[in-house]
Order: C-alpha cells, then structure tokens, then sequence
C-alpha cells in the first residue's frame, strides 16, 4: 500500500535538485523547510547547492538530503558555468525536478537550462513587489509579508510537493554534546547562566549601537552566575569583543578562531537565552531551540524574516511610523539619526534578559 509521501509525490519525483547560494540568513532560513521536504518524502533524493563556507551548516540532515558546496564566483562562473553545472549535476544525479530558492539572474540560468533538458522547474516569488507598500516613506500598509519559508514552502509546492512542518529544530534526540565545544568551555556547571549576546550586524540599520550593548555586557557581567559568549567575527569586530573580554568578568568571545557551524550551533544549543540583531545569529539560536531576544530596527518582523517560531514577546523594537524602511536594513536611514535603534535603552534589554534569568 501507497505511503502518503508516495501519494503526494503524484509526479512521481525521484530526484530534487535545489540551489539557495546568497547570504548566511537566506541559507538558514532553508533548513526548517528543506528538512521538512526530506522527511515528507523519504523516497526521493534532495540535492541542495549552496556556497562551501555554508555547507556545514546542515548538522543532522535527513538521510536523503546532499548539500553540495559549489564556487559559482570562481568554479561555475556565469551563464556558461551555470550551464556546465547543470549539465554534471543533471549526469551525475539524474535529477528530473530543480527548486530556485533564489530567483536571481544566476539561479534563473540553472532553470533555464533545466528546461532545456526537461527538467520540472519552480522558484520562489521574491518580495519586491509586495514589499513597497510596507517600506515605503508615506502611507505605509502595515500588514505582514509571507515569510521567507513560507515561500520556499510554496514553490516545493509547485513542483507537486506539498509540504508539512517535520522539522523540530537541531538536536532533536536531547542537548548537543558538551564535547562539541570542548575547545570552547568546559560544560555548564551548577546554577550557571549561560547568555550568548551577538551585537553585529551586516547593515547598519540593523545593528544597536555598539556603546549601548556594551552597557548591557557591563551588567550582565555583574551576575555572579552569569557567562556570556560573544559572537561575532573579522578583524574590527576582534578588537571590539576582546575589549569587552579584558574590561569584564565572566566574559568570554568566539571572535578569534574560527570554530564552525557545528561547534558553534552546539554550544549556542546550552546557552539559556542569546541576544541578537535581526541577523544570521538569530535564525542558528532560534533552530537549536534556544530562547532569542532580537533587537530591531531599520528592519521588522513583518517583513517575513521573523526567526523560526521566535515569540513576539521576545521582540525588542520602537513603534516609529518610519519602520521598517527597508527590507534588509541597508538603505541610509531617512531622518539621518537610526533613531530606532539609538532609541532603544540598553536597560530595556538587561531587564528582559533579566527577567528571563529570575523566572528561570
């Protein structure tokens, strides 16, 4: 008798090929729904291309799920290296259905030459358009967009793949590993606090004020039970953590090495609360099921990257009539200050963090 996988997987799929290629949070946001995909349909191949650098990112993935590491800056350059790479995946997996996660110039090279070979295609539907209204200077619609999984689940839907929420987060059996981050620190012990605070952030509209967040470290510190774990990277955000690291107790940054998604994504998983911008580091903490508080500004959760099941109440953010102003946080802000984010008191967030402390 048919399993209702094989009943939804009417087209009788075999082999999926899937391409997201662009930033850390457009990449993690795949992960819910692709996990997802495999677990409903145990019977066919996911193949998903993505960079190298983010490939160990898929910790604990479905048996039949591949994530391949391709350069298409240097390897697979342009539309005759997008051809070229459809050609070896296409040889080599016999793939019969391709996925565009990304919707972007290059991506829709690969589905062109899918089609060429015949290959079932389907692409997400980009928010451009939608997006105008909500990020506009006058008369905004303040009504949430489709969230980005949402449209990654719509477009395995137009393929002829309907899918269910499967995915329970990383580490589905129980913590991670206290050896995992060995290189790190030694495991948790007694009634320690663990807090993880990630106070960067690609675009200026989306990052708080590093003065202010430096604030909230200072007090935090002062809990005789607490550690905090800064993450952060490259040279300019080195030198500000480890400033942080030599002025107070109890303070510890990941900025110097680098350790990796799984060691990182481990010992995120033992934090008790992390503290973020509207960033990548939101959507890891939120998929090891660790409690975020997000810090919002230029950007907002109706833009549709809200982290995955992250509860408002967790939302740090000003109802200014000017938010949000862009989708990704990278446009100059319109009255010259950030005042969104400026606005924000580094005691608002102590006291949400504390709170959480105290009821925990």
């Amino acid at each position: 008798m048919a399993t209702k996988s094989e009943i939804n997987n009417r087209r009788g799929l075999k082999n999926v090929l899937i391409a997201r290629f662009t930033a850390i949070t457009d990449v993690v946001l795949t992960i819910p729904v692709v996990y997802s995909a495999c677990r409903c349909y145990p019977n066919i191949n996911f193949y998903l291309v993505t960079r190298p650098s983010m490939t160990s990112m898929f910790i604990d993935a479905p048996k039949n799920l591949k994530v391949i590491g391709v350069n298409i800056k240097n390897d697979y350059r342009g539309i005759g290296g997008a051809r070229r790479l459809v050609k070896e995946l296409s040889c080599e997996y016999a793939i019969d259905a391709f996925v565009d996660l990304q919707n972007d110039s290059y991506s829709r090279w690969i589905r062109l030459f899918c089609h060429f070979k015949k290959i079932l295609t389907a692409s997400i539907n980009n928010p451009v358009k939608e997006s105008k209204p909500l990020i506009r200077k006058n008369n905004k619609v303040m009504l949430p967009l489709s969230s980005m999984r949402a449209r990654y689940r719509e477009a395995f839907f137009r393929i002829g793949l309907p899918i269910q929420e499967r995915f329970k987060g990383y580490f589905e059996k129980g913590a991670a590993d206290a050896s995992a981050f060995a290189d790190i620190t030694q495991p948790k012990s007694g009634d320690e606090i663990w807090i993880g605070i990630a106070p960067f952030a690609k675009h200026k509209g989306k990052m708080y004020p590093l003065a202010s967040m430096e604030k909230v470290v200072d007090d935090l510190s002062q809990i005789s039970r607490v550690k905090i774990f800064l993450f952060g990277g490259g040279d300019e955000e080195q030198q500000v953590l480890n400033n942080w690291v030599k002025k107070y107790e109890r303070v510890q940054s990941l900025a110097d090495r680098r350790y990796g998604f799984p060691t990182e994504l481990a010992l995120m998983n033992h934090l008790d609360v992390m503290v973020t911008m509207d960033s990548a580091n939101m959507h890891l903490a939120t998929l090891v099921k660790t409690r975020v508080i997000t810090i919002w500004g230029a950007t907002h959760p109706y833009c549709g990257f809200k982290g995955w099941h992250q509860k408002e109440e967790n939302m740090i953010q000003l109802p200014m009539t000017c938010r949000p102003c862009s989708m990704f946080g990278d446009k100059p802000c319109l009255r010259g200050d950030y005042h969104c984010l400026a606005a924000i008191s580094p005691q608002i967030i102590i006291e949400t963090v504390r709170a959480f402390i105290i009821n925990n």
